[in-house]
């Protein structure tokens, strides 16, 4: 899976939560909306997306951008 469609995927299941939080605890959940929303925006803007950055900080993400779910094997290991 690229990064990009993670984003996404990310990014719309906190913004259903969200909504979730909304109708049963009240309208103040509304800013976490709000936030997610900001964020995506200044994602598009300046290219700095926090999930992104944990991911490749988790070693998950390659040069390609393409995730690999519970870290990247080494060489020594995809021989075996």
């Amino acid at each position: 899976m690229k990064t990009e469609s993670f984003v996404f995927i990310f990014a719309g299941t906190m913004i259903l939560v969200s909504l979730v939080l909304v109708y049963f605890f009240g309208q103040g959940w509304l800013f976490f909306t709000g936030f997610i929303g900001l964020n995506l925006i200044q994602s598009a803007l300046t290219g700095f997306c926090p999930p992104t950055l944990l991911l490749r900080k988790l070693g998950w993400v390659d040069a390609e951008g393409v995730i690999h779910w519970g870290g990247q094997q080494s060489n020594n290991r995809r021989q075996e």
